[in-house]
């Protein structure tokens, strides 16, 4: 069993997120508009599914590994998996 772990968009993830996800994580939180009303950052959460890592942003963003080992970069909203 893997635990999973939280940390705020924008800071440095955390050691146990897995290096084939960290570009694509660190692409989205590039791509976050600023927040000039000074508003809680939204958080990431890692967990694994089936072994596989999968990092999802409060805002419905999510990052995973696929079954070949490559990092990909949905939305809660979409009907197809990887």
């Amino acid at each position: 069993m893997q635990l999973g772990t939280r940390w705020t968009s924008g800071d440095e993830p955390p050691a146990a997120v897995p290096a084939v996800l960290r570009a694509q994580i660190h692409a989205v939180d590039r791509a976050l508009p600023a927040d000039d009303l000074g508003q809680p950052r939204p958080r990431w959460t890692l967990t694994f599914l089936e072994g596989r890592p999968i990092a999802e942003l409060d805002t419905g963003v999510i990052v995973e590994a696929t079954a070949s080992g490559e990092a990909i970069v949905r939305h809660d909203d979409e009907d197809d998996f990887a």
